[in-house]
C-alpha cells in the first residue's frame, strides 16, 4: 500500500481515517521542504549566537533561565529526551502510535519548529519500515505538550528505548538498524521540536472519534432491529418533524432509519387498529437522541482535523517575521474540550441502546415477545443477565463521560500551573467505545431473537440482510448456552464494520468526505 502524501495545514479528516483503520505510512509533501529548511537556518542562527533563546541554547520549563554553552546543545537536546521517557503503564496500540508519529509529522511540516529535513525523513522512514515505538500510555497531563509519551517516541530516533519491528519488540537502536534506518543526532532544538506538541492525545482523541462514529452507525442499525422486534411505530420518523427541528444529525438519522426500514411486514401489520398510541422515548426519540450525538461528534471532528494541522511546538519559528517567539500552542485545551464532548456522544449512544435492550426483554412493554426474548422462560434464562451486563457498561460509561477538561493541577514548580487533562481525557474513549460496542452488541441480538419472534411477519430485506449476517455468526438462542462469547462475537462485528460496510454509502449518515481528485 502506497503511502499517504500529506500536505501540511490541508489534512483532512477522511485522510486521517485512512491513517487509523487502513495502518498507511505517511509522508510530507514536498512543498512544505522550503518552508522546514527556512525555519532550521533560523535555528541554526540563533544557536549560533549570543542571545538566550528557549529551548534553543536554555535550560527548559523552570530551569529556562539557565544559558546552556554551545558546547552543549547537542547534549541537551538529548538529555531533554532521555529525561522526559518517563512514562508508565501499557504500551500504547500500534495502530495509535502510528497515527501519533504521523500527525507529528504534519506539525513539523508546517515549518515553524525548526527541525532539519532529514529528521522528518527518519520519521517518514520508520512509518514506511514499520518501526514502532513503545510508548507507555500514562505520564502526559497534556500541557506544554504531551511530553513523556513523545519523548519515548523521540528515543527511538536517536537510538534509545524500545520499539517494536518486524512483530518483535527490541532496543530502538536495533528496530533502526534492522530497518536500515541510522540513528539521528539531534540539531539545536529538535529534541524540544518532537516533545513539544499535542500528538499523543490527538491521536487517541481521533481514535475515539472514529470507533464513536462507527458506533453510532451501527447503533441506527440495531434501533432499527429493536423498532420492528417490539413493533414500534416509524410515524416518529416522518421528515417533516425532523425538518421542523432543523438539526442536521437528527434529520439524518430518521431517513436513515425510514430506508432501513423501508417494506418491513412486520411495521404495516399493525399500522392501523394499534391501541398503543406512543411508544416510549428510547423508541420514538431516536433520531433526537442518536442524532444529536452525531452532531457532536462532527464537532469534535472539526476540532480535531483544525489541530491535526496545527504547528504546537514551543518557541514557534516566525519565518515570515524572522522571530523565534515563546508561546502556549502546546496547551491541548481544544482536544480535551473535543474528548469530553466525544465521551457525552458516546455516554448517550450506549444510554438510550440500554433502554431499548430492556424494552424488548420485558414482556409488559415489548408487544407480546416472550420475557427475556427465551421461547421457553422458566427453564431457560434467556437474554436476562445479557441485560444485566449492558445496564453495567452504561452506567460504567456515564461515570467516565463525567469531564476531565475541567481539571487541573500545577506541574514543573509551578511553571506549567494550568494543564488540559487532555490525554487521559482522550484515552477513556478508548475504554467507552468498547463498553458502547457491548451494550450495542446485545442489542443486535435482542433485535435479531425479537424479528425471528414475529415470524412469519418480515423485516425489511435490509434488516433480513443484517440478521443474516449475525446468524452466519451466532445461532438463534432456544435452550440456554454459553454467551459471553456470542457478545464478543456480536462486539467484533461491529468494531469491524461488517454489519455496515455492505449497505450503500448513502443509507447512514458520514463524518469524513474524500477529497476531490
Amino acid at each position: 500500500m502506497r503511502s499517504l502524501v500529506l500536505d501540511p495545514g490541508n489534512v483532512t479528516l477522511f485522510e486521517l481515517s485512512q491513517l487509523y483503520h487502513d495502518g498507511r505510512s505517511a509522508k510530507l509533501s514536498r512543498k512544505c521542504k522550503p518552508a522546514v529548511q527556512a525555519a532550521t537556518k533560523m535555528v541554526a542562527l540563533a544557536a549560533s549566537g549570543n542571545e538566550a533563546v528557549y529551548g534553543v541554547n536554555t535550560g527548559f520549563g523552570k530551569l529556562a533561565h539557565i544559558k546552556i554553552p554551545k558546547r552543549d546543545t547537542a547534549t541537551l537536546q538529548r538529555n531533554l529526551i532521555l529525561s522526559h521517557c518517563a512514562g508508565v503503564g501499557k504500551p500504547m496500540s500500534t495502530q495509535i502510535t502510528r497515527l501519533m508519529m504521523a500527525l507529528k509529522l504534519i506539525s513539523l511540516g508546517r515549518g515553524a519548529s525548526g527541525v532539519r529535513w532529514k529528521l522528518i525523513e527518519l520519521l517518514e522512514g520508520m512509518l514506511a519500515k514499520g518501526v514502532t515505538p513503545i510508548v507507555p500510555e500514562q505520564g502526559s497531563v497534556g500541557a506544554s505538550g504531551d511530553l513523556a509519551p513523545l519523548a519515548h517516541m523521540a528515543a527511538v530516533m536517536i537510538g534509545e528505548g524500545e520499539a517494536e519491528f518486524g512483530g518483535k519488540t527490541m532496543p530502538g537502536k536495533k528496530a533502526l538498524t534492522s530497518a536500515g534506518l541510522p540513528p539521528i543526532a539531534l540539531g539545536p532544538k529538535e529534541g524540544l521540536a518532537l516533545i513539544n506538541g499535542t500528538q499523543f492525545s490527538t491521536a487517541f482523541a481521533l481514535a475515539g472519534l472514529f470507533e464513536a462514529w462507527n458506533c453510532g452507525q451501527n447503533a441506527i442499525l440495531a434501533a432499527c432491529l429493536s423498532t420492528d422486534a417490539i413493533m414500534g411505530s416509524t410515524a416518529p420518523l416522518q421528515p417533516e418533524i425532523h425538518e421542523l427541528r432543523g438539526h442536521r444529525g437528527q434529520i439524518e438519522v430518521a431517513a436513515s432509519m425510514r430506508t432501513l426500514m423501508a417494506g418491513s411486514e412486520i411495521r404495516e401489520s399493525h399500522r392501523d387498529d394499534d391501541t398503543r398510541v406512543q411508544d416510549p422515548y428510547c423508541i420514538r426519540c431516536q433520531p433526537q437522541v442518536t442524532g444529536a450525538a452525531m452532531d457532536l461528534l462532527r464537532q469534535a471532528g472539526r476540532t480535531l482535523e483544525i489541530e491535526a494541522n496545527a504547528a504546537t511546538d514551543n518557541p514557534l519559528v516566525l519565518a515570515s517575521a524572522d522571530r523565534i517567539v515563546s508561546g502556549g500552542n502546546f496547551h491541548a485545551e481544544p482536544v480535551a474540550f473535543a474528548a469530553d464532548i466525544i465521551a457525552l456522544a458516546i455516554a448517550e449512544i450506549g444510554s438510550i441502546a440500554q433502554r431499548r435492550v430492556a424494552l424488548m426483554v420485558d414482556p409488559t412493554l415489548s408487544f407480546d415477545l416472550p420475557p427475556f426474548l427465551t421461547p421457553d422462560p422458566g427453564l431457560n434464562s434467556g437474554y436476562m443477565i445479557a441485560e444485566v451486563t449492558t445496564a453495567a457498561l452504561m452506567s460504567e460509561n456515564k461515570h467516565l463521560a463525567n469531564p476531565c477538561s475541567t481539571d487541573s493541577t500545577p506541574t514543573s514548580a509551578n511553571q506549567e500551573d494550568h494543564v488540559s487533562m487532555s490525554a487521559h481525557g482522550a484515552r477513556r474513549l478508548i475504554r467507552m467505545n468498547r463498553n458502547l460496542s457491548g451494550i450495542l452488541a446485545v442489542e443486535l441480538l435482542c433485535g435479531a431473537q425479537g424479528i425471528e419472534f414475529r415470524s412469519p411477519l418480515k423485516t425489511s430485506k435490509t434488516l433480513r440482510a443484517v440478521v443474516a449476517t449475525i446468524r452466519k455468526h451466532i445461532p438463534k438462542l432456544t435452550d440456554d448456552r454459553y454467551i459471553a462469547s456470542e457478545i464478543k462475537q456480536a462486539s467484533d462485528m461491529i468494531r469491524s464494520g461488517e454489519l455496515t460496510t455492505s449497505l450503500h454509502r448513502a443509507v447512514l449518515p458520514t463524518i469524513t468526505k474524500r477529497k476531490p481528485q
